[in-house]
């Protein structure tokens, strides 16, 4: 009989009642447990590990136990899922399909307790479809009822939670002065009037061992204590709950804390922030076209600058790293070359998030310039990775996204993941759905189409040879036994780059430049399939 491996997934939204002797977590592990005892007939055995989410929603995949679960499943060490109930595992139907590749792709399968599913069969997928369509619904629906009580609270002075900010303590989820830390709060409004500039400020601050607030999550984990950059310090001089107010999607109400700032320091603050921003008036001889000139950097702190190129009439426009356009000792990061189009659009469509709708509308017809002078205004760089682009952002960028429902990062650096792949000598930016939506590379589909014809030629004509060949395409025979190499992929590989499927980092040049191995199993480690 063939042995069915099969773990237990748990998993409860809150945290309440986990440090109970017999809580949720083990009553569903209970059921579970039993469960698998009763078909122990068809081989079933429970593995060793545990996966267990506590104090994690089903709405998001960012879950540690369902990562590794996931993870052991693509390694061939579990066969079954066993869960209390469907939504315990997800309750996103997009999660629910990708997880139900995973489990097709390694011959697994999951299986609900206390609901009979199958989900090799098109009709237990409808089944869970529908469930799951419910599951989600009911979690919007919450979301909804926990943002409209949020917004009334807020209306009301009250704290709703999030990070702590500096000067005040959370104590029964209200603000409390921390008297030390008070003191910090003055001395920074104080000094930035005595310098009247944030950039000097900081370093000063910095020179002084002057940190962000140090505090302790639910979880036990240590946040904060580091040195305050520009766009942190911008929030901390904007933020009104300083002179004892509540701040919530642009506005701001009377809040039950005492405030830390007096009214006429906080005034003459924000007089001297408004006199001497310089968002709207930077660069004014930038050229049009570059929305990012000033602002893009790549990640050893050079500026990258916009740059084109000609190539049969059509324009080709880049950032180029300082690094590489001016001969650097220094090396330029990862990313010395990017394409202009892409870093541009990846950036404008994350910042259009934090919008609201009416202004989201507005952005997009908005003219170029005035595009530029809006990015300016939100964007103090952008930093480009080799995986990442962490975008820092101004204080008025922190507020928008505030405003928007977003957690406010303290340092008030943002960054989101992307896919940065080469292309000829640039390198272009592709979000996920980008990927998902690749065109197949017509370069690479035209080789291996020739390297196909190629093959066919020599093994049905004996006569002609691969100089011959050569001679025909008006290319040198080293080049033409390099290419064909192609006919030699595997059918799956060959498949994939067909339908545009290929690694994004896989290009004609990988392929031309690095052996082929003859075992298909060998190609699909080589070119990372």
């Amino acid at each position: 009989m063939k042995t069915r491996r099969c773990a237990i997934y748990t998993r409860k939204s809150s945290e309440e009642g986990l440090d109970q002797a017999f809580n949720s977590l083990d009553a569903q592990r209970e059921a579970c447990e039993a469960f698998i005892k009763s078909q122990a007939h068809e081989g079933w055995t429970l593995v060793k590990a545990t996966y267990d989410d506590g104090g994690f929603s089903g709405g998001s995949m960012e879950r540690p136990a369902v990562q590794r679960l996931l993870a052991d499943v693509q390694q061939g060490l579990v066969n079954v899922i066993v869960v209390y109930k469907v939504d315990r595992l997800t309750r996103s139907l997009a999660d629910f399909a990708k997880i139900v590749e995973t489990l097709d792709g390694h011959g697994a399968s999951f299986v609900s307790v206390t609901q009979q599913f199958n989900t090799t069969s098109s009709m237990g997928r409808l089944t869970l479809n529908v469930l799951l369509s419910f599951a989600q619904f009911e979690r919007e629906v919450a979301g909804e009822r926990i943002r409209d009580k949020i917004a009334l609270s807020k209306r009301k002075g009250m704290w709703m939670g999030g990070n702590p900010p500096l000067g005040y303590d959370v104590k029964d989820r209200l603000l409390v002065i921390n008297d030390a830390e008070a003191e910090t709060v003055g001395l920074i409004f104080r000094r930035y009037l005595e310098l009247g500039c944030v950039h000097e400020l900081a370093a000063d601050l910095t020179q002084c061992g002057v940190v962000s607030k140090r505090w302790v999550s639910s979880r036990g984990n240590t946040r904060g204590g580091y040195p305050y950059s520009r766009g942190a310090l911008y929030y901390l001089l904007h933020n009104v709950i300083y002179v004892g107010r509540i701040s919530h999607r642009g506005a701001s109400y009377p809040g039950q804390h005492v405030p830390i700032v007096e009214q006429a320091l906080w005034d003459e603050v924000q007089a001297g922030l408004a006199g001497n921003r310089t968002g709207a008036i930077r660069r004014p001889t930038a050229p049009g076209p570059a929305l990012l000139a000033g602002l893009l950097y790549d990640e050893q702190g050079h500026r990258m600058s916009p740059s084109h190129t000609r190539k049969k009439g059509r324009q080709y426009r880049y950032y180029v790293s300082q690094a590489i356009l001016q001969g650097r000792s220094t090396p330029a990061g990862t990313i010395g070359r990017i394409s202009a189009m892409a870093i541009e659009g990846l950036v404008e469509q994350q910042l259009q998030e934090w919008l609201p709708r009416e202004q989201q509308a507005r952005w997009r017809g908005l003219p170029q310039k005035a595009r530029r002078d809006e990015l300016n205004r939100l964007v103090e760089r952008a930093v480009v990775r080799a995986n990442s682009i962490d975008m820092h952002l101004t204080a008025t960028g922190l507020a928008s996204r505030s405003a928007a429902g977003f957690e406010s990062p303290e340092d008030g650096v943002v960054r989101f993941e992307t896919a940065i792949v080469r292309r000829h000598r640039a390198r272009v930016v592709l979000t996920r759905d980008e990927l998902e939506r690749r065109q197949p590379d017509r370069t690479m589909l035209k080789a291996i189409a020739q390297a196909h014809h190629l093959r066919r030629r020599l093994e049905t004509d004996h006569a002609v040879s691969l100089q011959d060949l050569a001679n025909d395409a008006g290319c040198t025979r080293p080049y033409l036994s390099v290419l064909l190499r192609l006919a030699y992929l595997s059918p799956s590989i060959t498949q994939a780059i067909l339908e545009g499927r290929q690694p994004p980092h896989m290009t004609l040049g990988d392929l031309l430049k690095h052996p082929i191995p003859l075992s298909w199993a060998a190609q699909h480690e080589a070119f990372g399939f």
